[in-house]
């Protein structure tokens, strides 16, 4: 079983950590617990020629001590549709260095690239999926957290209704959308007309730090070659789930504004008409609110076959949830670095690591909260408009708490 993370970035996109080498993301793979990797950014000048110094083998990338990479960008398309505005992004993954190459020429004709690694274009994605089709029919577009507001596929701002609405008829060449960190896959069973398209989960993480890295993962029971990844997003043969945080955990589930300290769920922002009542202006409207919009089948809907999926919070910050600490901070480190060192990935110790064994180097009471974590049993009050849910440590009611974190 491979766990797989193929939505990441390099430190040549924008609002991304610098300390984002090929040799940190490998290290720090190696202690999550993720098999592969997606490359991030690469058709990125500065980051290709990094890239350059890996060796392709069946459409795999790998290091010199072995870890894996799949080719893989995201970009972003900002055009007009059926008389409206849209901004979407798109995870695009390749099959070699040589298609690489042509589609670095693509874009190069249609625009700058060397200015982030995520670069924005003016065509639409009907145009973007037939360019590339036009150059390998290996190329996998996948719509990029799909639901969230501002450049999901199926977000409140500049989304559209379907993926069919937005491909138009190249939506025969996508399988998959990407749910993002605000969704997860029983909010996508509600809709009838995703059925048709795997559900996959990434992390587009901007850092490389395991508590960003992986945080949401696919599950693949293949042999790693380019041709069977792709053939398991296609077809299901071989996809094998995903790993999720909860999503009241992302920065879009409930509606709100930020900088007005408000945060309703989607009943509280139809009581005041979608406006804030703070400043007075449209609020962001979020993940579940849509959900809501576009759902044809009542919650807690799941279809006759389906793959699971298993909901999980990052190791490092449960740590910081006990100890009361930041995330990033030396007490953290003193408790992960010896759990790490004995049981090998935070995956591992997450998901797998019996009760008695943590229990001999942590606290009782961490050691309940890695397994309430493994359960599924942690609450989050819901995240809003570009801020993170954040988890409780008491078995509080998420939904009583309404204070900005």
């Amino acid at each position: 079983m491979l766990i797989s993370d193929l939505h990441i970035h390099s430190r040549f996109s924008r609002a991304c950590s610098t300390k984002i080498t090929i040799a940190n993301l490998e290290k720090n793979a190696r202690v999550k617990g993720i098999d592969v990797l997606g490359t991030g950014d690469f058709q990125h000048p500065e980051w290709i020629k990094e890239l350059s110094t890996l060796e392709e083998k069946e459409g795999i990338l790998y290091t010199k001590t072995g870890f894996p990479f799949v080719w893989q960008s995201e970009i972003s398309l900002i055009y007009t549709q059926d008389g409206k505005g849209r901004r979407i992004h798109h995870v695009m993954l390749a099959p070699s260095r040589e298609v690489v190459a042509q589609i670095t020429e693509y874009l190069l004709s249609k625009g700058r690239i060397d200015y982030d690694g995520r670069p924005i274009f003016g065509m639409s994605s009907i145009e973007f999926v037939e360019a590339m089709k036009g150059i390998s029919k290996d190329i996998e577009i996948i719509p990029a957290h799909a639901w969230t507001p501002w450049f999901g596929i199926l977000g409140s701002n500049g989304g559209f209704d379907s993926i069919k609405q937005c491909f138009g008829d190249q939506e025969k060449h996508i399988h998959a959308i990407e749910t993002g960190l605000s969704s997860d896959p029983e909010m996508n069973w509600r809709i009838s007309s995703l059925d048709k398209y795997n559900l996959l989960s990434f992390s587009d993480m901007h850092s490389m730090y395991p508590w960003r890295m992986g945080r949401e993962a696919t599950l693949f029971d293949i042999n790693l070659n380019y041709k069977e990844l792709i053939q398991a997003i296609r077809t299901k043969k071989g996809y094998a789930g995903t790993i999720e945080v909860d999503p009241a955990y992302g920065k879009y589930h409930w509606d709100g504004h930020r900088n007005c300290n408000v945060n309703f769920s989607p009943k509280e922002t139809k009581t005041h008409n979608g406006i804030c009542p703070v400043c007075k202006k449209a609020l962001t409207i979020g993940v579940e609110y849509r959900v809501e919009q576009l759902a044809d089948r009542p919650q807690g809907y799941k279809p006759k076959e389906y793959t699971d999926y298993k909901t999980l919070i990052p190791l490092s910050e449960l740590i910081a949830l006990h100890t009361k600490k930041g995330i990033a901070t030396k007490t953290v480190s003193a408790i992960f670095d010896p759990l790490l060192n004995q049981f090998k990935s935070e995956f591992n110790i997450l998901l797998k690591t019996p009760k008695e064994k943590l229990a001999k180097l942590i606290d009782p009471k961490l050691v309940d909260l890695i397994l309430r974590n493994r359960n599924g049993e942690i609450k989050v009050p819901p995240g809003f408009d570009g801020v993170y849910g954040k988890p409780l440590l008491e078995k509080k009611d998420p939904e009583k708490q309404n204070e900005l974190f």
